[in-house]
Protein backbone atom coordinates (compact mmCIF):
# COMPACT_ATOMS: atom_id res chain seq x y z
CA UNK A 1 0.00 0.00 0.00
CA UNK A 2 1.24 3.47 -0.86
CA UNK A 3 2.53 5.44 2.03
CA UNK A 4 0.56 9.04 1.87
CA UNK A 5 1.61 10.59 5.15
CA UNK A 6 5.17 11.91 6.49
CA UNK A 7 6.61 9.36 9.08
CA UNK A 8 9.85 10.94 9.23
CA UNK A 9 10.02 14.02 12.62
CA UNK A 10 10.85 17.78 11.06
CA UNK A 11 13.82 18.02 12.36
CA UNK A 12 15.44 15.08 11.20
CA UNK A 13 13.70 16.16 7.24
CA UNK A 14 15.52 19.55 7.92
CA UNK A 15 18.16 17.87 8.59
CA UNK A 16 18.51 15.63 5.69
CA UNK A 17 17.79 18.46 3.32
CA UNK A 18 20.61 20.41 4.76
CA UNK A 19 22.50 17.40 3.91
CA UNK A 20 21.58 17.27 0.04
CA UNK A 21 23.81 17.70 -2.66
CA UNK A 22 20.85 17.99 -5.19
CA UNK A 23 20.32 21.23 -6.53
CA UNK A 24 16.34 21.80 -6.25
CA UNK A 25 14.09 24.42 -7.62
CA UNK A 26 11.53 26.36 -5.62
CA UNK A 27 7.76 26.77 -7.94
CA UNK A 28 5.04 28.16 -7.25
CA UNK A 29 1.12 27.87 -8.96
CA UNK A 30 -2.46 27.41 -8.36
CA UNK A 31 -5.67 26.90 -10.68
CA UNK A 32 -9.49 27.65 -9.75
CA UNK A 33 -11.21 24.70 -11.36
CA UNK A 34 -13.44 21.96 -9.74
CA UNK A 35 -12.00 19.05 -7.76
CA UNK A 36 -15.06 16.50 -7.14
CA UNK A 37 -13.87 14.77 -4.78
CA UNK A 38 -10.66 16.36 -2.63
CA UNK A 39 -9.21 13.94 -0.78
CA UNK A 40 -9.34 11.30 -3.37
CA UNK A 41 -7.15 14.21 -5.57
CA UNK A 42 -5.01 15.08 -2.95
CA UNK A 43 -4.12 10.95 -2.37
CA UNK A 44 -2.79 10.40 -5.75
CA UNK A 45 -1.44 14.03 -6.34
CA UNK A 46 0.67 13.02 -3.32
CA UNK A 47 1.73 9.53 -4.40
CA UNK A 48 3.16 11.17 -7.56
CA UNK A 49 5.10 13.86 -6.08
CA UNK A 50 6.31 11.88 -3.24
CA UNK A 51 8.02 9.73 -5.87
CA UNK A 52 9.46 12.45 -7.71
CA UNK A 53 10.71 13.80 -3.89
CA UNK A 54 8.85 16.95 -4.26
CA UNK A 55 8.77 18.95 -0.63
CA UNK A 56 6.24 21.51 -0.27
CA UNK A 57 3.01 22.75 1.10
CA UNK A 58 -0.28 22.49 -0.87
CA UNK A 59 -3.98 23.12 -0.58
CA UNK A 60 -7.01 21.12 -2.66
CA UNK A 61 -10.24 22.12 -1.91
CA UNK A 62 -13.59 22.05 -4.29
CA UNK A 63 -11.77 25.21 -5.88
CA UNK A 64 -8.62 24.35 -6.70
CA UNK A 65 -5.55 23.80 -5.82
CA UNK A 66 -2.87 26.20 -4.45
CA UNK A 67 0.80 24.94 -4.07
CA UNK A 68 4.30 26.32 -2.83
CA UNK A 69 7.00 23.01 -3.67
CA UNK A 70 10.35 22.63 -3.78
CA UNK A 71 11.43 19.91 -6.44
CA UNK A 72 14.87 18.75 -7.31
CA UNK A 73 15.92 20.67 -10.19
CA UNK A 74 16.61 17.25 -12.29
CA UNK A 75 13.06 16.17 -11.63
CA UNK A 76 11.46 19.58 -12.53
CA UNK A 77 10.65 18.53 -16.51
CA UNK A 78 9.00 15.40 -14.97
CA UNK A 79 7.00 17.16 -12.69
CA UNK A 80 5.71 19.83 -14.82
CA UNK A 81 4.49 16.78 -17.16
CA UNK A 82 2.68 15.41 -14.60
CA UNK A 83 0.67 18.00 -13.74
CA UNK A 84 0.06 18.84 -17.53
CA UNK A 85 -1.43 15.37 -17.64
CA UNK A 86 -4.12 16.27 -15.08
CA UNK A 87 -6.46 17.90 -17.80
CA UNK A 88 -7.05 21.04 -15.73
CA UNK A 89 -4.31 22.14 -15.17
CA UNK A 90 -2.81 21.54 -18.48
CA UNK A 91 -0.69 24.34 -19.58
CA UNK A 92 -0.55 25.71 -16.16
CA UNK A 93 2.02 28.88 -15.24
CA UNK A 94 4.41 27.47 -13.00
CA UNK A 95 6.27 30.17 -11.18
CA UNK A 96 9.59 29.66 -10.57
CA UNK A 97 11.71 31.46 -7.12
CA UNK A 98 13.61 34.87 -8.03
CA UNK A 99 15.97 34.42 -5.32
CA UNK A 100 16.71 30.77 -4.69
CA UNK A 101 18.68 28.64 -2.34
CA UNK A 102 16.74 25.19 -2.49
CA UNK A 103 16.52 25.21 0.95
CA UNK A 104 12.48 26.27 0.99
CA UNK A 105 10.52 23.11 2.09
CA UNK A 106 11.77 19.78 3.29
CA UNK A 107 9.20 17.74 3.87
CA UNK A 108 5.66 17.42 1.70
CA UNK A 109 2.29 18.27 3.17
CA UNK A 110 -0.90 18.46 1.06
CA UNK A 111 -3.78 19.23 2.84
CA UNK A 112 -7.41 19.24 1.74
CA UNK A 113 -9.43 22.39 2.80
CA UNK A 114 -12.73 24.44 2.58
CA UNK A 115 -11.07 26.59 0.21
CA UNK A 116 -7.82 26.97 -1.03
CA UNK A 117 -7.50 30.77 -0.20
CA UNK A 118 -9.76 31.80 2.66
CA UNK A 119 -11.92 34.58 1.46
CA UNK A 120 -15.16 34.60 3.95
CA UNK A 121 -17.13 34.99 0.91
CA UNK A 122 -20.70 33.40 1.53
CA UNK A 123 -22.66 35.12 -1.35
CA UNK A 124 -23.76 32.07 -3.56
CA UNK A 125 -24.13 34.11 -6.61
CA UNK A 126 -20.37 34.89 -6.29
CA UNK A 127 -18.26 33.82 -9.11
CA UNK A 128 -14.32 32.80 -10.14
CA UNK A 129 -15.61 32.55 -13.66
CA UNK A 130 -16.17 36.38 -13.63
CA UNK A 131 -12.81 37.35 -12.61
CA UNK A 132 -10.64 40.49 -13.85
CA UNK A 133 -8.58 40.92 -16.89
CA UNK A 134 -4.88 39.82 -16.63
CA UNK A 135 -2.35 42.36 -17.38
CA UNK A 136 1.94 40.95 -18.16
CA UNK A 137 4.98 42.93 -16.60
CA UNK A 138 4.63 45.53 -19.55
CA UNK A 139 1.03 46.27 -19.60
CA UNK A 140 1.31 46.68 -15.82
CA UNK A 141 4.48 49.26 -16.03
CA UNK A 142 2.07 51.02 -19.17
CA UNK A 143 -0.94 51.34 -17.09
CA UNK A 144 1.31 52.34 -14.33
CA UNK A 145 2.11 55.37 -16.23
CA UNK A 146 -1.75 56.07 -16.18
CA UNK A 147 -3.69 58.92 -13.66
CA UNK A 148 -6.66 57.00 -14.13
CA UNK A 149 -4.79 53.62 -12.58
CA UNK A 150 -5.12 52.76 -8.86
CA UNK A 151 -3.06 49.84 -7.71
CA UNK A 152 -3.63 47.86 -4.56
CA UNK A 153 -2.00 45.23 -2.76
CA UNK A 154 -4.17 42.23 -1.86
CA UNK A 155 -1.43 41.00 0.68
CA UNK A 156 -1.04 41.45 4.17
CA UNK A 157 0.84 44.63 6.15
CA UNK A 158 3.93 42.41 7.12
CA UNK A 159 4.49 41.51 3.14
CA UNK A 160 3.86 45.20 1.91
CA UNK A 161 6.53 46.69 4.70
CA UNK A 162 9.21 45.17 3.24
CA UNK A 163 8.29 45.56 -0.80
CA UNK A 164 5.60 47.01 -2.94
CA UNK A 165 4.71 48.40 -5.82
CA UNK A 166 4.96 51.92 -6.52
CA UNK A 167 2.05 54.43 -5.42
CA UNK A 168 0.60 50.78 -4.52
CA UNK A 169 -3.00 51.67 -1.96
CA UNK A 170 -2.59 48.95 1.16
CA UNK A 171 -5.55 47.51 2.74
CA UNK A 172 -4.98 47.62 6.74
CA UNK A 173 -5.83 44.34 7.60
CA UNK A 174 -4.59 41.37 8.98
CA UNK A 175 -6.28 38.89 6.69
CA UNK A 176 -7.45 38.36 3.19
CA UNK A 177 -10.91 38.07 4.18
CA UNK A 178 -10.82 41.10 5.99
CA UNK A 179 -9.34 42.85 3.03
CA UNK A 180 -11.88 41.95 0.45
CA UNK A 181 -15.34 44.13 1.72
CA UNK A 182 -12.12 46.48 2.68
CA UNK A 183 -11.17 46.91 -0.96
CA UNK A 184 -14.37 47.58 -2.06
CA UNK A 185 -15.57 50.39 0.42
CA UNK A 186 -12.23 52.05 0.09
CA UNK A 187 -12.58 52.36 -3.53
CA UNK A 188 -16.49 52.86 -3.87
CA UNK A 189 -15.38 56.59 -5.56
CA UNK A 190 -12.63 55.19 -8.05
CA UNK A 191 -15.30 52.80 -10.04
CA UNK A 192 -14.47 54.18 -13.20
CA UNK A 193 -10.36 54.23 -12.64
CA UNK A 194 -8.38 51.56 -13.89
CA UNK A 195 -8.21 48.78 -10.61
CA UNK A 196 -5.25 47.04 -10.47
CA UNK A 197 -4.87 44.26 -7.87
CA UNK A 198 -1.51 42.31 -7.27
CA UNK A 199 0.04 39.53 -4.63
CA UNK A 200 2.49 36.94 -4.37
CA UNK A 201 1.84 34.65 -6.78
CA UNK A 202 -2.02 35.86 -8.36
CA UNK A 203 -4.13 33.14 -6.36
CA UNK A 204 -5.36 36.25 -3.65
CA UNK A 205 -5.18 39.04 -6.67
CA UNK A 206 -7.40 36.63 -9.25
CA UNK A 207 -10.05 36.09 -6.59
CA UNK A 208 -10.05 39.24 -5.37
CA UNK A 209 -10.68 41.07 -8.89
CA UNK A 210 -13.24 38.86 -8.97
CA UNK A 211 -15.17 39.78 -5.88
CA UNK A 212 -14.45 43.30 -7.25
CA UNK A 213 -16.66 42.90 -10.30
CA UNK A 214 -19.08 40.86 -8.45
CA UNK A 215 -19.21 44.19 -6.69
CA UNK A 216 -20.63 46.56 -9.43
CA UNK A 217 -16.43 47.75 -10.42
CA UNK A 218 -15.66 47.25 -14.12
CA UNK A 219 -11.74 48.63 -14.74
CA UNK A 220 -10.28 45.50 -13.02
CA UNK A 221 -7.44 43.78 -13.43
CA UNK A 222 -5.01 41.39 -12.00
CA UNK A 223 -1.08 40.74 -12.15
CA UNK A 224 -1.00 37.48 -13.90
CA UNK A 225 1.54 35.49 -11.90
CA UNK A 226 1.84 37.98 -9.33
CA UNK A 227 4.98 39.55 -7.78
CA UNK A 228 7.08 36.53 -8.91
CA UNK A 229 6.03 36.29 -12.83
CA UNK A 230 6.46 40.15 -12.99
CA UNK A 231 10.08 39.89 -11.34
CA UNK A 232 10.64 37.55 -14.23
CA UNK A 233 8.99 38.91 -17.44
CA UNK A 234 10.88 42.23 -16.03
CA UNK A 235 14.27 40.70 -16.25
CA UNK A 236 13.49 39.20 -19.53
CA UNK A 237 12.20 42.08 -20.85
CA UNK A 238 14.82 44.67 -19.76
CA UNK A 239 11.72 46.35 -18.05
CA UNK A 240 12.19 49.45 -15.02
CA UNK A 241 10.93 47.37 -11.93
CA UNK A 242 8.19 49.13 -10.75
CA UNK A 243 8.13 46.74 -8.07
CA UNK A 244 10.49 47.94 -4.84
CA UNK A 245 12.58 46.30 -2.25
CA UNK A 246 11.74 42.21 -1.56
CA UNK A 247 9.05 40.22 -2.10
CA UNK A 248 7.84 38.22 1.00
CA UNK A 249 7.17 34.41 0.49
CA UNK A 250 5.85 31.57 2.33
CA UNK A 251 8.69 29.28 3.26
CA UNK A 252 11.85 28.98 4.61
CA UNK A 253 12.95 32.11 3.00
CA UNK A 254 10.61 34.49 4.38
CA UNK A 255 11.42 36.49 1.45
CA UNK A 256 13.57 36.74 -2.30
CA UNK A 257 15.09 40.21 -3.26
CA UNK A 258 13.44 42.13 -6.74
CA UNK A 259 15.59 45.14 -6.32
CA UNK A 260 18.23 46.39 -4.05
CA UNK A 261 16.34 48.49 -2.15
CA UNK A 262 15.49 48.58 1.64
CA UNK A 263 12.27 50.40 2.44
CA UNK A 264 11.82 48.85 5.81
CA UNK A 265 13.46 49.24 9.30
CA UNK A 266 14.52 46.79 12.24
CA UNK A 267 11.88 46.77 14.41
CA UNK A 268 14.01 47.12 17.49
CA UNK A 269 16.26 49.69 16.35
CA UNK A 270 14.77 51.52 13.66
CA UNK A 271 17.77 51.35 11.58
CA UNK A 272 16.76 50.25 7.87
CA UNK A 273 16.60 46.15 7.43
CA UNK A 274 13.77 43.98 5.71
CA UNK A 275 14.90 40.81 7.27
CA UNK A 276 12.35 39.03 8.48
CA UNK A 277 12.58 36.14 11.45
CA UNK A 278 10.94 34.09 13.83
CA UNK A 279 11.89 34.79 17.64
CA UNK A 280 14.30 32.08 18.61
CA UNK A 281 12.26 32.08 22.04
CA UNK A 282 9.66 28.70 21.05
CA UNK A 283 8.02 30.32 23.45
CA UNK A 284 7.65 33.15 21.49
CA UNK A 285 8.10 32.53 17.88
CA UNK A 286 7.34 36.21 16.89
CA UNK A 287 7.94 37.50 12.67
CA UNK A 288 9.49 40.61 13.13
CA UNK A 289 11.88 42.37 11.22
CA UNK A 290 15.49 42.61 12.69
CA UNK A 291 18.87 43.63 11.46
CA UNK A 292 22.15 41.89 11.55
CA UNK A 293 23.56 44.16 14.62
CA UNK A 294 20.05 43.70 16.44
CA UNK A 295 19.97 39.97 16.10
CA UNK A 296 24.00 39.64 17.31
CA UNK A 297 22.99 41.64 20.21
CA UNK A 298 19.65 40.21 21.15
CA UNK A 299 20.79 36.31 19.82
CA UNK A 300 17.82 36.39 17.02
CA UNK A 301 15.27 36.81 19.88
CA UNK A 302 12.27 39.72 20.07
CA UNK A 303 13.40 41.01 23.43
CA UNK A 304 15.78 40.87 26.19
CA UNK A 305 13.00 39.07 28.06
CA UNK A 306 12.90 36.44 25.45
CA UNK A 307 16.68 36.63 24.94
CA UNK A 308 17.13 35.82 28.65
CA UNK A 309 14.94 32.30 28.27
CA UNK A 310 16.54 31.19 25.08
CA UNK A 311 19.85 31.30 27.07
CA UNK A 312 18.54 28.71 29.41
CA UNK A 313 19.24 24.88 29.18
CA UNK A 314 16.83 23.45 26.62
CA UNK A 315 14.74 21.60 29.40
CA UNK A 316 13.91 23.96 31.38
CA UNK A 317 13.10 25.84 28.63
CA UNK A 318 10.59 23.11 27.40
CA UNK A 319 9.42 23.15 31.35
CA UNK A 320 8.28 26.64 30.55
CA UNK A 321 6.55 26.34 27.63
CA UNK A 322 4.35 23.31 29.20
CA UNK A 323 0.81 24.85 28.80
CA UNK A 324 1.30 27.47 26.46
CA UNK A 325 -0.93 27.88 23.95
CA UNK A 326 0.68 29.07 20.44
CA UNK A 327 -2.19 31.40 19.58
CA UNK A 328 -2.51 34.84 18.32
CA UNK A 329 0.11 35.83 20.80
CA UNK A 330 2.59 33.70 19.93
CA UNK A 331 2.75 33.86 16.22
CA UNK A 332 1.38 36.54 15.80
CA UNK A 333 1.76 38.77 12.90
CA UNK A 334 -0.85 41.77 13.61
CA UNK A 335 0.12 45.04 12.71
CA UNK A 336 -2.38 46.24 15.56
CA UNK A 337 -0.64 43.87 18.13
CA UNK A 338 3.33 43.37 16.79
CA UNK A 339 4.47 47.27 17.04
CA UNK A 340 3.31 47.55 20.85
CA UNK A 341 4.07 44.33 22.07
CA UNK A 342 8.16 44.75 20.68
CA UNK A 343 8.42 48.24 22.29
CA UNK A 344 6.55 46.85 25.79
CA UNK A 345 9.37 44.49 25.73
CA UNK A 346 12.45 45.91 24.84
CA UNK A 347 11.15 49.10 26.89
CA UNK A 348 11.65 46.77 30.01
CA UNK A 349 15.24 46.15 28.80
Amino acid sequence: MAVLHNRVSQEELKKLLYQETTPRTTISFYQYFTVDDPQQFRDELYIHLNALKVFGRIYIAKEGINAQVSVPSDNVEAFRNYLYSIAPLNGLRLNIAVDDDGKSFWVLKIKVRQKIVADGITDPAFSMENKGRYVNAIQMNELLQDEDTVVIDMRNHYEYEVGHFEKAIEIPSDTFREQLPMAVNMMQDKKEKNIIMYCTGGIRCEKASAYMLHNGFNNVFHLEGGIINYAKQAKENNLDSKFIGKNFVFDDRLGERITNDIIARCHQCGEPADTHTNCKNEACHLLFIQCAACAEKYDGCCSEACQTVYNLPIEVQKEMRKGIKKGTMIFNKSKQRLRPRLNERNAKG
